[in-house]
């Protein structure tokens, strides 16, 4: 075995290992993510999410992530990812992204949001989640 692929190996194994042993990371009840109803689809496919986040003291990167679906929820389509900033005040944040010619149409859609930190653990960061939240929301041409 070459030296990079045993290099990974132990890398994940090390990794995997720091997850388990992990107290698992609860959200504070005042983090919250919000997603607004009304989302925008342009006719080259570009979608935009927007809604509102907060979240408290974080010690690495912190985004915001969301996906929508629409008729077949097995098939979310990720859109953006927009950096947060958690200092306990309410902010705004909207991710725009492309979706595949007619994969959405406008009506209604269900959007996924979720606060996510990259926290550092050791030689690799590991998610901690502050806030998550969904809501049906309308896809309106813009």
């Amino acid at each position: 075995m070459s030296v990079r692929p045993a290099l990974a190996a132990v890398l994940g194994a090390a990794a995997l290992l720091c997850a388990l042993a992990a107290p698992a990371a609860v959200a504070a009840p005042s983090e919250t993510v919000t997603v607004d109803p009304v989302a925008t689809i342009e006719e080259d496919g570009t979608v935009t999410l927007s809604g509102t986040y907060r979240c408290l003291s974080a010690t690495g990167p912190v985004f915001v992530s969301s996906s929508v679906d629409q008729d077949d929820s097995r098939v979310k389509y990720g859109i953006g990812g927009t950096r947060a900033t958690c200092d306990g005040i309410r902010h705004r944040w909207t991710n725009t992204g492309q979706v595949p010619d007619d994969a959405l149409l406008p009506g209604p859609a269900h959007v996924e949001a979720t606060v996510t930190e990259l926290h550092p653990s050791g030689l690799a960061f590991l998610p901690v989640f502050h806030a998550s939240g969904e809501r049906d929301v309308t896809l309106v041409e813009d």
